[in-house]
């Protein structure tokens, strides 16, 4: 994960997952409107384990 996606998902988790598809960026968005620690832990964790330039497995 890059310094400023890092920063992004601070500031604002739904933009620093959009490149990741629609229910994603819902998922998030919902996430952050009950709480901002639980979409800035949703936008992090999704940054960290599945990074875009990583081809999936299937």
């Amino acid at each position: 994960m890059s310094f400023g996606r890092a920063v992004l998902a601070l500031i604002f988790p739904p933009l620093a997952v959009l490149d990741y598809g629609c229910g994603t960026v819902l998922i998030v968005t919902a996430l952050s409107l009950v709480g901002w620690l639980p979409g800035v832990v949703a936008a992090f964790y999704l940054n960290i384990e599945h990074p875009r330039g990583k081809k999936p497995l299937v």
